[in-house]
């Protein structure tokens, strides 16, 4: 897709809106955020007072997601843009320019305290590919529901801005959806406290959870740097296996959004089963386990704690 195709695009958006009456919707305040997560803390936060567009949608992958002209319209029309920065979403600022937007640039990860990434980076498995995606930071903080409440913050404060008419009510959903955070963040600690300090790792396809770790105290194992092939060879996966039993890894998980190929190498050699899949940069679609954030923060702490009590 080429910068001039979306451009085109955008024009002609910009031509049908004069051209046709506006919708009923127009009144909303026109919000778009760049992945499912963030689109669920947007929804929260608005409810039925914003038209929302999420640009990578459940099961989607931001770090590897090409933009379309549909993309560049939604952001030319919008009043609000939010992003989690930390160069997650490596085509942002090109989807930017080429649609023009007068938006608000939101940038929710600004007031989060930040990780570094180890080797400035991440790979992360495509099609049976490592790809490596370059950042000095870690770009995954929403896996920390303390940071959850940052994002949602910085949302009611952007919504508020830019709509002052609707700012009592984004308030006050806002402190509703604060307060299921902090339930939620107690449920976290209370279920990893009941583990023994000894059961706390596991193995996760690409290093997300950083800020889960962090937080809550169980230790994420990834391939991760074992490899830059499709396939990692066999002492690649011997030393993660010997650094598993070190570890005393008790879970192997893939994820939502990554080719779960190596994972399910590494579990074959290491003569253990896939423990289920952990939702990582996106939620699942609708119907699915984790079709919200507290569903998907849920859903993850349940399948952790549960493979790391097994005998």
């Amino acid at each position: 897709m080429t910068l001039r195709w979306i451009k085109h695009a955008v024009t002609f958006s910009v031509i049908s809106l004069i051209t046709f009456p506006a919708s009923a919707q127009d009144d909303k305040l026109a919000v778009v955020a760049s992945f499912s997560i963030i689109g669920d803390f947007a929804y929260q936060v608005g409810g039925d007072h914003i038209e929302l567009d999420t640009l990578v949608g459940p099961d989607g992958d931001a770090h590897v997601y090409e933009p379309k002209p549909a993309d560049a319209m939604a952001l030319a029309r919008a009043d609000v843009v939010l992003t989690n920065g930390l160069e997650l979403e490596g085509f942002m600022n090109r989807l930017v320019t080429a649609s023009g937007t007068e938006a608000d640039i939101v940038t929710l990860t600004d007031h989060v305290q930040t990780r570094e990434e180890p080797g400035g980076g991440h790979y992360h498995f495509v099609n049976g590919e490592a790809i490596f995606h370059a950042g000095a930071h870690d770009p995954h903080a929403w896996q920390s529901v303390v940071n959850a409440k940052i994002y949602v913050e910085g949302i009611r404060e952007a919504f508020c801005a830019a709509d002052a008419d609707g700012c009592e009510q984004y308030e006050a959903n806002a402190e509703r959806y604060l307060a299921e955070l902090d339930t939620l963040d107690s449920e976290i600690r209370d279920s990893i406290a009941a583990l023994p300090e000894s059961n706390r790792t596991v193995v996760v396809g690409h290093s997300a959870f950083g800020y889960y770790e962090a937080e809550y105290g169980i230790r994420f194992l990834s391939p991760q740097g074992v490899s830059t092939e499709s396939e990692a060879s066999a002492a690649d996966v011997a030393g993660l296996i010997r650094q598993m039993r070190e570890a005393n890894a008790r879970g192997i998980f893939a994820e939502n959004i990554s080719d779960s190929r190596l994972v399910e190498q590494i579990a074959r050699e290491a003569g253990i089963d896939v423990a289920g899949v952990l939702y990582s940069d996106a939620l699942s679609p609708a119907g699915g386990p984790a079709p919200d954030y507290l569903t998907m923060m849920r859903h993850n702490t349940h399948a952790i704690t549960s493979a790391l009590a097994s005998d």
